[in-house]
């Protein structure tokens, strides 16, 4: 018997396989595609995105495929009106590497995601979606697209806003659909320069989009063309002699020249989310739980940190934890998908109305304050136990970076130390010895002593980014879990509480 069957190659999909696969879980993810997916849709990781695929290990590789500063050049009117970064004022910080959205395309991502995955042995199975399947106390029955019969503990829609997993399972998808359209496509062009991304905007008539890629020949094409819409709000099918037409009718005068589309799409908005992630054995995760709007960019980012938080928590399932871990998932991320539900929503009204009103909206406009999700966490979680009052970060926060040296001089971040499918405990002052030393015993934590230089600790706080970070002025002990957030915070002398968390959470047996 499989331990885990994952339904959905997409990002989220990826993401969970690797992060069963990384911890020993043995997992299969099929997709019904007869092909990987080949467009750029979900074309911009947040920062947190980042900090994850940091984890995973393929942060540099993504980094060297996309855009993190590129202006955007608008036009209303045929009029130059505006060219800014909009990222221009961030930089990194010791707490936060990455100080902004990185333009890639998703089949970029995909493809960087599907090699990690091969690294655990785990490959992708195409053309074999979930057809159907049944569950009973102990185990979930599925019979694959080609026939295969397939007996797993736990089974993982991943399969996006069409769900075979989440129709099957009965659950309320609540929402609303709308008749707002927008054209999407990957074109091949002559007559710009891959240097900005250009806006267009004609009042009346319509918005397009070209979006450049790093080292590609194909731009993102996105295009609302108002004078096409029918009654009902519908446009004409996609096609590279349309996105001609929609190119000359908006950007005329250019010299814009589409020569391929590679991949053509119609969005319409949906504005839905599921009740329950967990119905039994079978969970849900991104698009197959919630779809929403494309402003802000958040849709294959929220995906990817559904499946990051419930990676590990399946994993230790998997392992001898209690089933009850698993509603924890849904405990933090139902939240979270309500929340990008009303981000992306607003996001898109603001967007509209300043179209309407004068036509000088920028696409990023719809961005939310927090776009970044670096302040998304679980605070309220059963999984957050704040035993110390410190001025910092609490439980359920993110948990920040900070740069450090070890022993040897070496530089090394707090995210390197993070890095892997361990909960990480950290010792600030002398007095976290004892607890450290026990923690030493565990399989699923990895002390680690920060201390300043001459103190011998793992971790030298030269300049005190940490303590700085963690709001750390006493001797503290913080555990970290593995998905990066603070589960615990603690008297640096206590040698009961990290125990004591464990148990609570019912991960004591497997430590």
């Amino acid at each position: 018997m499989t331990d885990v069957v994952i339904a959905g190659a997409g990002p989220t999909g990826l993401t969970l396989a690797i992060e069963l696969a990384r911890r020993g879980v043995d997992v299969r993810i099929v997709d019904r595609a007869a092909e990987h997916f080949p467009g750029s849709r979900g074309k911009g990781l947040t920062a947190r995105t980042q900090e994850v695929l940091d984890d995973l290990g393929v942060a540099d590789e993504a980094l060297q495929h996309g855009f993190r500063h590129l202006p955007h050049r608008r036009y209303v009117d045929g009029d130059l009106v505006a060219e800014d970064d909009p990222h221009a004022q961030r930089s990194p910080t010791p707490d936060r590497p990455y100080d902004g959205g990185l333009l890639i395309p998703q089949w970029r991502i995909e493809r960087i995601l599907r090699a990690r995955l091969a690294e655990e042995g785990v490959r992708v199975e195409l053309a074999a979606g979930v057809a159907e399947f049944s569950q009973s106390a102990d185990s979930v029955h599925a019979v694959l697209d080609t026939g295969e019969q397939v007996a797993a503990r736990y089974l993982v829609g991943c399969d996006g806003g069409r769900s075979t997993v989440r129709k099957a399972l009965d659950v309320r998808f609540e929402g609303e659909s709308r008749a707002q359209a927008m054209l999407l496509g990957d074109v091949e062009l002559d007559g710009l320069e891959p240097d900005a991304w250009y806006q267009w905007t004609v009042r009346g008539r319509g918005f397009l989009a070209l979006c450049p890629f790093r080292d590609e020949r194909s731009w993102q094409l996105q295009a609302v063309p108002l004078r096409d819409f029918g009654a009902e709000g519908g446009v004409p099918e996609p096609s590279l002699p349309y996105f001609r037409r929609i190119v000359d009718d908006l950007a005329g005068g250019h010299g814009i020249h589409l020569s391929k589309a590679t991949w053509l799409s119609t969005y319409r908005v949906n504005v839905r989310m599921v009740d329950r992630f967990k119905v039994g054995r079978v969970l849900l995760a991104g698009d197959a739980a919630h779809v929403h709007p494309p402003a802000g960019g958040l849709g294959m980012n929220t995906g990817i940190q559904d499946a990051y938080n419930l990676g590990w928590k399946l994993a230790m399932v998997c392992s001898g934890a209690p089933q009850s871990m698993l509603d924890s998932y849904e405990e933090e991320r139902l939240p979270v998908a309500a929340w990008t539900l009303g981000a992306s929503t607003e996001g898109l009204r603001r967007v509209a109305e300043r179209f309407v009103d004068g036509g000088s909206a920028d696409i990023t406009d719809g961005a939310h304050r927090d776009g970044q999700q670096l302040r998304l966490g679980y605070p309220s979680s059963s999984l957050s136990v704040d035993g110390d009052a410190g001025n910092g970060p609490r439980a359920g926060d993110r948990a920040p970076d900070a740069p450090c040296v070890d022993r040897s001089g070496t530089p090394r971040r707090l995210f390197d130390a993070f890095r892997g499918p361990h909960f990480t405990l950290l010792g600030f002052g002398d007095s976290c010895a004892g607890a450290l030393a026990d923690a030493a015993h565990s399989r699923l934590i990895e002390p680690v002593s920060i201390g300043a230089p001459g103190s011998g600790a793992d971790l030298v706080d030269v300049d005190g980014h940490a303590r700085t970070a963690y709001g750390v002025t006493g001797d503290t002990l913080v555990l970290v879990r593995p998905d990066g957030y603070l589960a615990l915070r603690a008297p640096g002398a206590s040698t009961t509480a990290v125990p004591d968390y464990l148990n609570r959470v019912g991960v004591s047996q497997i430590a």
